[in-house]
């Protein structure tokens, strides 16, 4: 049974198994390629994207439990946050490898549109599950502390 949603601000309608995951067809069917496949078990974060402008690890989402829904990958975060946000994690060099940077950036994102002047346990709280292999916890929380700042927090 198709399953009609809005992705990036544009209406698709997905023609898979119910149970499918969201991140393949993202991948896939749709070949938005900036979501990542980590772990598949939603422990990792590389996955994350927002559904209804919330963040959802994507590899364990049902497509089938998205009709009518809103969902924005990387490719389509536009907005003063997420501006600030990539902003700040170039100016303090975040990323390593860089394989998670579009789940942490997606994570990041959705904090700040929800709290603008976060604590550094709101931003640990937020960002728990986004895992980085290499490490960059303590840049990825100084980007979203400057990236605070940049938006008056």
């Amino acid at each position: 049974m198709p399953v009609t949603f809005s992705v990036n601000g544009e209406k698709r309608t997905a023609d898979v198994e119910p149970d499918t995951p969201l991140l393949w067809v993202l991948r896939d069917e749709l070949q938005l390629t900036g979501t990542k496949f980590g772990c598949g078990i939603a422990q990792c974060g590389a996955c994350t994207v927002h559904v209804n402008g919330a963040p959802r690890r994507s590899c364990v989402t049902p497509v089938g439990s998205l009709d009518g829904a809103s969902i924005t990958t990387i490719e389509g975060l536009e907005s003063a946050e997420a501006q600030a946000v990539r902003d700040a994690w170039a100016e303090v060099d975040a990323p390593q490898c860089g394989y998670c940077q579009s789940g942490q950036i997606m994570s990041a994102a959705a904090l700040l549109a929800r709290n603008s002047n976060p604590t550094d346990t709101d931003i640990d709280n937020a960002m728990a599950g986004n895992i980085c292999r290499c490490a960059t916890y303590v840049r990825i929380r100084q980007a979203i502390r400057n990236a605070a700042e940049k938006l008056g927090g």
